[in-house]
């Protein structure tokens, strides 16, 4: 033995465990470490058979045991020994036992299960003699690492694509195998446990959990290594977490290694691992595979091969170990040992002590994020619509509610199931279980959120990331505080601890530290918590409720929270701001500007996350300034009258607060022209861009060098920081506005040379958009043709409804470069499918753009690309996206591999949806039909509306609909994401959002103070009956004469746990019942006018207030449906006569009753609306006409049924069989090939047509 080894090592081979591991850390602290290669293939390399298997031992055992290699411990011992012998001589400091899958869970499948404990022992044992012989051999210690492999059940992914929530183990199914394993690895003399070969991080945590409680039982705590498997070069996990959520997942483990293993080669491993080995704070261990295997199975890539791809992750400074996986013989390992001797192991420092925390995705606290915005519509206890779909049990609509809150920049979810009616531990773990196969919700990480740690605990052992819970308290004392937080620990998540001891919560600044500091102390010395992972709630309590005890409440806080930051390290601050305004409930402005306030200065002491109602957010900036010091004056108790005076102002702020002007800065304005010019376009400022353009012009030679000059380049500073996420989409169209209204004045200028030398400017494309036959909807076309257009690229717009041969012809005579489709409702799905139809018939070879709300990048793969072979289909996501799609589509380096790239693309996506299809179940429409939504008819009886028939609205008023605009959709119109009001405080998008809102609100004032809309509507109710699957209407209350029918249809999907396969009818009383029923509808528009309004905008170069003034009116629509809807709900139908509802409140539907729209989910048939305009006469009533698609005119207009049973609920159709299309098709009186062109989006089949073509 040398001198370096004995000093690593210590001299003699005879060590205790605890010495091996001392000396295994101390030798990965001076070198390169080596792990064995792979067992599987050197057993598969001794050609065993059957006999082998069961050796003397299970001769007689009924089972077939060929290929239970973990078997071969019991009954070939010394071929397993030999094995490991010949890895270490080859090199190997770390020799794996022989357990890859010898937990009872495994085991099963060859009725073994009864000798997992002796394999693991007998597996460290023989491992344990291997290393020995080899110490004996050349005086090198040798380390084993007991080998946990990830059994083949799965936590957080259900073996059945019908059933995401369901699961075939659970954690403590995998919890107790894996204690068993642990535990017998241990007694065998193990030194490491190596849980590897990670698809699904549960299964890890579990096995992390199962060795946490060995350790505790044997008082010995070995290394623990961790190594996931990247499955593809996607970059993530089976289950879905990228690299760095995975470390974020396990890092509790305080692991020994974090690395990577199998699946992959070595050269397709090194980003992944680079990126591990970034984050990660111990060291990183890496084994891949010898390559990728061949169509025979086998692995080629040679020991050299791989050998030259390790040492340069060694190189890289990547590692600390390294060895092989799948392929890799002893020849491998010695090459790879060879490879890296004398290179020097990857160094690193602590991390710095910040909250991370994971979904699929990681998410990191840091000091750029200055508040974590909690999103809370996922709680019972907060939102009346997702409490309504939980107690209803449509876990699907739920989803989708989750689903918004991501998109709108939640950056965690809140989930909370504490309702008396329902099982909330079980509505918790199928929740998360939903939650997990739905990769654009499960990315964020979530926040258990509940009052007993039951159903805490329950949710912990659901989520594979690192998640937030919330929350645990002294309120029961020391010893049940610190169980409580232990096991949140060893389940991996951080945890929010409420102000509350045994006296109570606290109240006062004292109380509120004492308990915080004495929680924090506990937390960090005994239970181990990093203090990073704590976040302290101290309450927030009412203000300004007229008890003089309760005054202080907001200061105190406030400042409690300054002295936890400075007084606990790292620790985090959270609270429930909505309760400091609870005795002004009622009164949203104040409430609005409250929190504002709170916030504003709890955020400047040091509060960083909360859960906060965003529709009740107001920016502090914006609140009226008398307003904000009464606010003030209450929240940080500076007067002692502050609540009289808060009292007697507030009931003057009913019309929410407003916004202060800012002070004009006009330095610019001495900078040269250039300068000013692209300040102009950069900031979009049209009110001197007549006069810089006209300096421009006598300083130039020609006009058109005005705009290839000055204007191009402020315009190109605009597309570099909009590329560059530094500029948003209203921004953008300003641009626009003033590039345009520069080159109109340019305009007359560049006629009179045209004679002249020189010819235009010359563009970068010509681009031909259209929103397609029967749509009406132009609003996003318009806004990719302005960004476009800023691009230098030349833009046709031919408008709305346009043909296809209009289309093909315009485009044929122009010679333009890409033609682009837009559309809204769903019949025009079908139409581009037509025009791409009708393209390469007639021989077009240039590319199509796909957009619009309801295009799909499947949709497009799937229907469209397929009909136009000739040349390229491309969906474009939003506007964003255009200019980066066009390029490349035009470029003539790119353009090919571009093509080819979304070719293959869409191949697999076409192909994963065929395979998805097919693999759903759907029910017989009997079978549907037998599973129905089932109301108790027998007691409820309805109410009558208060007439019977139509009556028409010929105006409403302005002012009361811009009171309920719903503004979230409006900003998604520009592409900023995130909920309304919160949005304006978004760190990287609230500035442009702030000024958008202005220049909206401005617009309003006008709209409401000149009448620039004439909302009109029409409102009927009739008797009405269920008949089957359809709404039978009657003339009168006789219910002999039929008036129409309504005919709806029903979800196909199989459902579980006895949820109904619900149609509309369901929620009408059926005609065999005798209960008189009603059904209404109705037709609202803001009015043609927006049209006009718009169009004369756009003639004087205004594109910005163009696109304003339609995406306005379409606000004024729906808040007109959304009034219309509350007035019949109280007094024309009257069956909600005492509804109070606010305005948030309604936009969360939390109601009785739905209003649903044909061509819309709930029943997706837009010819539907035929019937409905028949029976309103709606035409006359209201100016909307229908198109030849069932599209409204004017766009800004909605319409659909009223359904008042309380039962009834929002839902999808979805896709539905050819047994249902027809029959729907033979009630209806419709062709069959007719009902599946309007049906074609749901339909699960494929049309005959279709097929003979």
């Amino acid at each position: 033995m040398s001198a370096t080894t004995d000093t690593i090592f210590g001299a003699g081979k005879t060590r205790s465990r605890a010495e091996r591991i001392a000396a295994l850390y101390e030798a990965a602290k001076q070198r390169i470490l080596i792990l064995d290669g792979a067992m599987g293939t050197q057993i598969q390399g001794l050609g065993l058979g059957e006999e082998h298997f069961r050796g003397n031992r299970f001769v007689g055992c009924e089972c077939h045991l060929a290929g239970n290699n973990d078997l071969l411990i019991l009954t070939q011992p010394k071929a397993i020994e030999d094995i490991h012998f010949a890895y270490a001589m080859a090199g190997a400091d770390i020799l794996e036992t022989n357990t890859f899958s010898a937990t009872t869970i495994a085991q099963a499948d060859y009725g073994m299960e009864q000798v997992a404990y002796e394999l693991n022992v007998e597996g460290a044992a023989v491992a344990r003699r291997a290393a020995d012989r080899a110490e004996a051999a050349d005086g090198r210690p040798r380390f084993v690492a007991g080998a946990v492999g990830p059994t083949n059940r799965t936590a957080s992914i259900s073996p059945d694509v019908n059933n995401p929530g369901f699961r075939a183990i659970s954690f403590d199914g995998l919890r107790t195998a894996y204690s068993e394993q642990i535990r017998g690895l241990v007694d065998g003399g193990a030194d490491i446990i190596l849980i590897e070969t990670i698809f699904d991080t549960l299964n890890a945590k579990a096995a992390i959990f199962a060795a946490e409680e060995v350790f505790a039982e044997t008082g010995e705590r070995l290394p623990v290594m961790i190594s996931g498997t990247i499955t593809d070069l996607s970059g993530r996990t089976l289950s879905g977490q990228t690299p760095t959520a995975f470390w974020y997942s396990v890092r509790h483990a305080q692991p020994f290694t974090i690395g990577l293993n199998c699946a992959l080669g070595a050269d397709a491993m090194r980003p992944h691992l680079a990126e591990l080995s970034g984050v990660a704070d111990t060291f990183v261990c890496a084994y891949p595979n010898a390559g990728l295997p061949n169509e025979f199975g086998q692995y080629d890539e040679t020991p050299e091969m791989m050998a030259a791809q390790v040492r340069g992750f060694a190189e890289e400074g990547l590692v600390n170990v390294v060895g092989g996986c799948c392929g890799s013989t002893p020849e491998h390992i010695r090459a790879i040992a060879d490879a890296v001797a004398g290179l020097a192991p990857r160094g690193f420092e602590p991390a710095e002590p910040l909250l991370r925390l994971s979904g699929l995705e990681p998410f990191t606290l840091t000091g750029d994020i200055p508040f974590v915005n909690i999103g809370e519509r996922t709680n019972v206890t907060g939102s009346a619509r997702f409490r309504k779909l939980i107690t209803a049990g449509d876990f699907a609509a739920a989803l989708d509610v989750a689903r918004d809150q991501v998109a709108n920049g939640a950056q965690v979810i809140d989930i909370n199931m504490d309702e008396g009616l329902i099982d909330s531990e079980r509505a918790m773990v199928e929740y998360l279980n939903l939650i997990a196969s739905e990769p654009d919700i499960a990315r964020v990480p979530v926040m258990i959120d509940s009052s007993k740690f039951s159903i805490i605990e329950a949710g912990l052992k659901c989520v594979q990331g690192k998640p937030l819970v919330n929350s645990i308290s002294m309120k029961e004392g020391e010893a049940a505080f610190l169980e409580q937080a232990r096991k949140v620990r060893a389940y991996g998540a951080a945890v929010v601890v409420m102000a509350f001891d045994e006296k109570g919560q606290a109240d006062t600044y004292e109380r509120k530290v004492e308990i915080c500091s004495r929680a924090y102390k506990l937390l960090t010395e005994e239970a181990g918590f990093p203090p990073e992972d704590i976040v302290f709630d101290p309450n927030v309590f009412a203000v300004a409720t007229g008890i003089e005890e309760h005054d202080g409440y907001g200061v105190a806080f406030i400042e409690a929270t300054r002295s936890i930051r400075q007084q606990l390290p790292h620790a985090h601050i959270s609270g429930g701001v909505s309760n400091l305004s609870f005795s002004f409930r009622g009164n949203e402005p104040v409430r609005e500007a409250m929190h504002a306030v709170f916030l504003y200065h709890a955020i400047a002491a040091g509060m960083d996350m909360g859960i906060v109602n965003a529709g009740q957010l107001a920016v502090y900036e914006s609140i009226d300034a008398e307003l904000r010091e009464a606010c003030e004056d209450v929240i940080m108790n500076r007067r002692a009258d502050s609540t009289e005076r808060l009292l007697e102002i507030a009931e003057r702020f009913k019309g929410g607060p407003g916004r202060e002007a800012k002070a004009r800065d006009l330095s610019w304005r001495e900078q040269p022209v250039e300068a000013r010019l692209s300040h102009a376009l950069v900031n979009g400022i049209t009110e001197f861009i007549d006069a810089d353009t006209e300096e421009a012009r006598l300083k130039a030679e020609r006009p058109l060098h005005v705009i290839e000059g000055p204007l191009m380049a402020g315009m190109n500073v605009v597309g570099d920081l909009f590329g560059a996420g530094k500029m948003f989409l209203p921004q953008v169209v300003k641009s626009a506005r003033v590039m345009k209204q520069a080159v109109a004045y340019l305009l007359p200028f560049m006629e009179e040379e045209k004679a002249g030398e020189g010819g235009g400017r010359q563009s970068a494309g010509r681009i031909l958009m259209a929103t397609v036959k029967g749509d009406v909807h132009d609003i996003g076309k318009n806004i990719v043709g302005v960004v476009l257009a800023c691009n230098n690229y030349e833009v046709i717009d031919l408008g709305v409804m346009v043909p296809s041969n209009k289309i093909l012809e315009t485009a044929r005579a122009e010679k333009v470069d890409i033609i682009g489709l837009s559309g809204l409702i769903t019949p025009s799905l079908d139409e581009m499918v037509h025009v791409a139809a009708e393209m390469e018939r007639e021989g077009f070879d240039i590319p199509l753009l796909i957009g619009g709300a309801t295009t799909s990048r499947v949709h497009t793969a799937v229907k469209i690309d397929p009909r136009y072979a000739r040349g390229q289909t491309v969906y474009v996501t939003d506007a964003s996206r255009a200019v980066g799609v066009v390029s490349n589509l035009l470029s003539p380096s790119a353009r090919t591999q571009y093509m080819d790239t979304v070719r293959a693309e869409y191949r697999k996506v076409a192909e994963a949806h065929a395979r998805s299809e097919a693999e759903k179940r759907r029910l017989p429409l009997a079978s549907a039909r037998a599973n129905a939504h089932k109301a108790d008819w027998s007691t409820w009886r309805p109410v009558t509306p208060s007439f019977l028939g139509t009556r028409a609205i010929d105006d409403w008023d302005l002012a009361d609909l811009a009171a309920a605009i719903d503004w979230t959709p409006f900003f998604q119109t520009w592409e900023l994401k995130g909920r309304f009001p919160k949005l304006l405080d978004d760190p990287k998008q609230g500035e442009v959002a702030r000024s958008l809102y202005a220049d909206a609100q401005a617009m309003l004032e006008r709209i409401v103070a000149e009448k620039w809309f004439r909302p009109r509507a029409v409102v009927g109710f009739w008797p009405a009956n269920a008949v089957g699957d359809d709404i039978r209407l009657f003339s009168d209350e006789a219910r002999t004469d039929e008036l129409a029918t309504f005919f709806t249809l029903r979800q196909q999907l199989s459902k579980r746990d006895g949820r109904p396969n619900v149609a509309l009818a369901d929620f009408v009383a059926p005609l065999d019942t005798g209960v008189a029923d009603y059904v209404g509808g109705f037709v609202v528009t803001a009015g043609a006018e927006e049209e006009e309004i718009s169009a004369r905008f756009a003639a004087n170069h205004d594109d910005y207030q163009s696109i304003m003034v339609k995406a306005l009116a379409d606000r004024f629509a729906e808040a007109f449906a959304e009034r219309l809807h509350q007035h019949v709900r109280r007094e024309l139908w009257g069956y909600a006569p005492d509804e109070t509802f606010s305005n948030d409140q309604l936009i969360d539907e939390a109601y009785a009753g739905i209003r649903p729209a044909p061509g819309y989910p709930a029943q997706p048939d837009h010819t539907e609306k035929e019937t409905l305009f028949r029976l309103l006469d709606a035409e006359a009533a209201t100016g909307v006409r229908l198109t030849e698609s069932f599209a409204m005119w004017p766009g800004s207009s909605v319409s659909g049924l009223y359904i008042g049973h309380p039962e009834s609920y929002y839902f999808g159709v979805a896709k539905v069989e050819r047994d249902q299309v027809e029959d729907y098709a033979r009630r209806k009186g419709m062709p069959l090939p007719e009902v599946e062109r309007w049906l074609a989006p749901i339909l699960n089949y494929v049309p005959v047509r279709e097929e003979a073509a």
